[in-house]
C-alpha cells in the first residue's frame, strides 16, 4: 500500500520526494534557531541592504544614469536588456537580486548543518526565487509589456496558441513542435553502414569504410542509454562517427534498445554483458583484430569502464586504448545532480519505477531541466508565451527530444550503487561476485570533460587522475555542455579546449593547477583526438568486411532499435 501510494504521488511531484524536502528545510530551520550569531548576521545584512537600495534609490532620483546596487551573476542575463536599466525597472530588478543574495546568505554556512543539506536547500530556495523572479511576470517584465503595447497584444494571443499546442503534443506523447523537420534515417543518423548483431539490448552498427586503408585497431563506441546514440551522428556536418570514419577509422556503435515495463529485471550486469562484452566479441569477430579502442559517452563511459576493469582483472587485453567523454566513475562531486540523490529520493524513484517497471524519459528530463530552470524552463515560457516567439528547432534540439527509458532494476542499482554508495570508486562494486577497481585498467585513456557540465562536472570527471593507474591520461577540457561540448566539430563558432598527458611516474596536479598551466586551443577536441588514436594504433591495412559469414549484416543502419518509441 506504502510503495503504490508514493508511486502514484510521485507522478504528481515530479519524481521529487516531499519527505526528504521537508526533512532537510527541518534541519535548516533547527539549526538556523540554534544560532543567534548567524540570526545577527542576517539582521545586520538586511538592514545594510536596505541602507544599499535606499542610497541608490536617491542617486536614481538625481541621475538615471548612476549605476547599480548590485551586479547580477555572469551567467544570469534575464536583467541584461536595455529596458531593465530605465525607470522603474531598474528598480524592480536590483531589490529582486538583493533578495535573492539575502537567501543565498541566509541558507549558507549554517552552523551544524551538513554541506548536503545545505546545498538542498540552497539549491530549492533558489528555484523558488527564481520562479517569482519579475522577469517572469508579463507586468514587471518590460521587453513583454513594450511588444505588447506595439502588437497591440498579439504577442500574448500567440503565446496562448503555443501553449495550448505545447500542451496537446506533451499529453498526447508527440515530439515538441519542429521536431518532425528531423527526422532518423533521414536527415538525422545518416552515416552509412550496417547493422550486424542484436541481441534483446543492443543493436550492433559497422560504417561503411570511405578510406582506402583504415586503422588496424577498429573503434567501438559505448553511448549512454539514457539517450539515443544518434547524439554522436547528428547531421553529416555535426557526426562525431563520420568525422572518424573520413579519418580513415573502422567505427562500431552500439544502439540500445529503449526498454519497457516488462524489462523491469534487468540490471547493470545485464547491460555490461550484452552490451559492450557482447560487442567487443563480434568486433574482433569481424575484424580479425585482437585490440580495440572502446569509447564510452555519459553512462555508457561509466559502464564501458567498469567492463574495462573487470577485463583488467580477469587478464583480458583487447583494449588498445580507453576514451571517455562527460564521464564520471567517482560521484562524490557529481554536482547538483546529487541533489536529488538521497535515501529518501531513491527509495522514492524505486516505488515509481517498482509501480511502472521504468523510469520514463519525461521524468528524468525534468529534473535535467530543473538544474538549469533559468535556461531551459523560465527563459523559454517569457520567449515562447509571453513573447509570443518560437525557438527554431535544430538537430541536438530534436534529439534531445527523443526520450529513452529507464529500466526499474537496472536504474536502481546504478542510483544506489554508484552514485549513493560510489561503490566504483571505493573498490566494492562487484562484476560476477569479485570486485573491480579502475586503479587495474592500464590500457591508456583519453578522458574528456566539458566546463559547463550540469550532470558530470569536470572537476568530478577529472579524479580519474586518483584512480587510474594506465600508463598515461590525457585530460581535455573543452568548451560547451554535456552534449554540445562533447558534438564540438571542426569549424564550431567559439570553441576551445585545453589537453595535457600525464603519465603514471608525474606528480597528480590538482584541477585548479591544471587549469591555470594547461594552455587554452582554439577549435575543436576532435582532430586532436584523431591523432591521440592514430599515435596507439598500428599501420593501416584494408578495409574489413560488412560484417562476416558468422555476423551478417541483418539491415541498414539506423537499424530499427532507435526508432522504437
Amino acid at each position: 500500500m506504502d510503495r503504490a501510494f508514493k508511486a502514484n504521488l510521485a507522478r504528481l511531484t515530479a519524481g521529487i520526494t516531499p519527505a526528504g524536502l521537508a526533512s532537510v528545510y527541518f534541519e535548516w530551520l533547527v539549526h538556523l534557531a540554534l544560532s543567534p550569531g548567524k540570526q545577527l548576521e542576517l539582521g545586520e545584512k538586511f538592514t545594510r541592504k536596505m541602507t544599499r537600495f535606499g542610497q541608490y534609490l536617491g542617486r536614481q532620483a538625481l541621475s538615471s544614469s548612476a549605476g547599480t546596487c548590485i551586479e547580477p551573476l555572469e551567467q544570469d542575463r534575464r536583467f541584461s536588456g536595455e529596458e531593465w536599466q530605465r525607470w522603474p525597472f531598474n528598480l524592480i530588478h536590483q531589490s529582486f537580486l538583493l533578495t535573492q543574495q539575502w537567501w543565498h546568505n541566509a541558507t549558507s554556512e549554517i552552523d551544524g548543518l551538513s554541506p548536503e543539506s545545505e546545498r538542498v536547500v540552497n539549491f530549492i530556495t533558489r528555484q523558488v526565487l527564481d520562479r517569482y523572479s519579475p522577469s517572469n511576470s508579463p507586468w514587471l517584465n518590460p521587453e513583454v509589456l513594450g511588444t505588447t503595447l506595439s502588437t497591440g497584444g498579439q504577442n500574448l494571443v500567440a503565446g496562448w496558441q503555443h501553449f495550448l499546442e505545447d500542451w496537446e503534443r506533451a499529453v498526447s506523447g508527440k515530439p515538441p513542435v519542429g521536431a518532425e523537420a528531423f527526422q532518423v534515417g533521414s536527415n538525422l543518423a545518416v552515416t552509412p553502414g550496417k547493422v550486424v548483431y542484436r541481441n534483446h539490448l543492443i543493436e550492433l552498427i559497422q560504417y561503411t569504410p570511405t578510406t582506402k586503408q583504415v586503422y588496424a585497431e577498429p573503434v567501438l563506441i559505448v553511448p549512454a542509454w539514457i539517450m539515443k546514440y544518434y547524439i554522436l551522428d547528428l547531421s553529416p556536418a555535426q557526426s562525431l562517427v563520420k568525422y572518424l570514419v573520413d579519418q580513415g577509422h573502422t567505427v562500431f556503435m552500439i544502439s540500445w534498445h529503449n526498454p519497457s515495463s516488462e524489462d523491469h529485471h534487468l540490471g547493470m550486469e545485464d547491460y555490461r554483458r550484452l552490451g559492450p562484452m557482447a560487442a567487443l566479441d563480434v568486433v574482433t569477430a569481424i575484424t580479425g583484430s585482437h585490440r580495440v579502442h572502446g569509447v564510452g559517452y555519459c553512462l555508457g563511459g561509466t559502464l564501458l569502464s567498469i567492463a574495462a576493469a573487470a577485463m583488467a582483472r580477469d587478464g583480458d587485453e583487447r583494449l588498445a586504448s580507453l576514451t571517455t567523454l562527460a564521464t564520471q566513475v567517482d560521484f562524490t562531486e557529481a554536482g547538483e545532480l546529487m541533489l536529488f540523490i538521497g535515501e529518501s529520493q531513491v527509495s522514492y524513484l524505486e516505488n515509481m519505477m517498482w509501480d511502472q517497471g521504468f523510469l520514463d524519459g519525461y521524468q528524468m528530463a525534468g529534473a535535467f531541466q530543473i538544474l538549469r530552470s533559468n535556461d531551459l524552463i523560465w527563459s523559454r515560457i517569457v520567449h515562447d508565451y509571453l513573447l509570443g516567439g518560437r525557438q527554431p528547432m535544430n538537430e541536438l534540439m530534436a534529439w534531445n527530444a527523443d526520450l529513452t527509458r529507464m529500466p526499474y532494476r537496472m536504474h536502481s542499482e546504478y542510483l544506489r550503487q554508484l552514485f549513493l554508495n560510489n561503490d566504483l570508486a571505493n573498490g566494492h562494486y562487484l562484476v560476477e561476485g569479485r570486485p573491480v577497481v579502475i586503479q587495474d585498467i592500464k590500457a591508456p585513456m583519453f578522458v574528456v570533460s566539458t566546463t559547463s557540465d550540469h550532470v558530470a562536472p569536470w572537476k568530478s570527471v577529472y579524479k580519474i587522475h586518483l584512480l587510474a593507474d594506465a600508463e598515461e591520461v590525457t585530460f581535455v577540457l573543452t568548451t560547451g555542455g554535456h552534449n554540445a561540448g562533447i558534438v564540438s566539430e571542426p569549424g564550431h563558432p567559439g570553441r576551445r579546449f585545453r589537453m595535457d598527458t600525464q603519465r603514471h611516474d608525474k606528480a597528480y596536479l590538482d584541477p585548479e593547477t591544471w587549469q591555470q598551466l594547461t594552455p587554452e586551443q582554439d577549435g575543436s577536441w576532435w582532430p586532436a583526438w584523431h591523432q591521440w588514436l592514430a599515435a596507439h594504433s598500428s599501420k593501416p591495412v584494408a578495409p574489413p568486411g560488412m560484417g562476416s559469414q558468422q555476423h551478417p549484416p541483418l539491415t541498414d543502419a539506423p537499424g530499427s532499435y532507435v526508432l522504437a518509441p
